[in-house]
């Protein structure tokens, strides 16, 4: 009797050239850096079937102050609207979307996809949030009104309703309750941000917890209750990793994860075989030094999807 090979994992590249939200410009460039660093092949050389979609063609960066709290919002509405289409599509087809940005509040509109997604076909979500940021401003704590440090608290349901209402979940709820967030890597929060973070009962495994008990108990942790009924998305800010490896981001932050660490956190997720969706962010080629950034990223993206340096027998899923 003849066996039929198990199927081939079809993944999507969506490029969303933007750094709308951000407070530097040069995250726009991102997508196509993580092209040039190689991402379509190293995603092959792991069974993966991989589409690049090209690039979402969005507004332009018109680069102006706040206006009530925010900068660009109709731009990021528009943004995340875009995003929210491609990815939800990509699901619909039972194919694991990767956005490749582009700044973070583009995280909005990817995740508002992956719960509406989760909510129609009765899968349970849990994100990993890998950043050096809590990104649970809101407009009433930071003055500088830039979206890429709200997305986290606006999926919660803490921002404008343009944001917080994208996901259309059933009953009008925000796209995540704070039980579904996990975030690592982080060591810089502002001051009320981190109050915020407290009220909301977000479960952070931050810089300080990695250094007490290694990163491979806080992934323990932060993978821990998932079941066969269990999407897992990962939203990927490159300035999770220290500057040291990944220098070329807006906004650095000492003291991040090393690269070992790093390659644990990936190897972890990838064991844990629930892995759906991913969002890679915040790559900013303008500072970066010879692609440098982008082939670390790429290295360990790679990592996600199976590459390992264990010698021994890989665990059961």
């Amino acid at each position: 009797m003849t066996t039929c090979p198990a199927p081939q994992l079809a993944a999507s590249l969506i490029g969303a050239p933007t750094d709308i939200g951000a407070g530097a410009r040069g995250a726009s460039m991102g997508p196509e850096a993580l092209r040039v660093a190689g991402l379509q092949a190293a995603l092959e050389r792991h069974d993966l079937q991989v589409a690049d979609r090209g690039n979402l063609n969005g507004p332009a960066n018109p680069w102006q102050p706040p206006v009530d709290g925010y900068r660009h919002l109709p731009e990021v509405v528009q943004w995340n609207r875009l995003v929210f289409d491609a990815v939800y599509a990509e699901l619909q087809q039972g194919r694991l979307p990767i956005l490749l940005g582009g700044d973070h509040c583009l995280g909005l509109g990817s995740i508002s996809a992956v719960a509406r997604h989760c909510a129609e076909t009765d899968k349970k979500l849990r994100v990993l949030w890998l950043d050096a940021h809590a990104d649970f401003n809101t407009s009433a704590l930071t003055p500088s009104g830039n979206v890429h440090g709200m997305p986290v608290a606006c999926l919660c349901g803490l921002g404008p309703p343009e944001l917080t209402g994208l996901a259309g979940m059933p009953g009008g709820g925000p796209a995540l309750r704070p039980q579904q967030v996990r975030q690592i890597g982080i060591r810089s929060v502002d001051a009320g941000e981190k109050r915020l973070v407290h009220e909301q009962g977000l479960e952070v495994f931050d810089m300080r917890a990695i250094d007490e008990i290694g990163m491979r108990q806080a992934m323990q942790q932060a993978l821990a209750g998932m079941d066969d009924q269990t999407h897992l998305h990962v939203s990927f800010d490159v300035d999770f990793l220290d500057p040291a490896i990944a220098p070329g981001v807006g906004t650095t932050v000492p003291g991040g994860p090393t690269y070992r660490e790093a390659q644990l956190c990936m190897e972890m997720i990838a064991d844990s075989g629930r892995l759906a969706s991913l969002d890679i962010m915040e790559l900013n080629p303008a500072l970066d030094v010879r692609n440098q950034t982008a082939e670390v990223a790429v290295d360990l993206v790679e990592s996600l999807f199976g590459k390992s340096t264990l010698m021994r027998v890989p665990p059961l899923k």
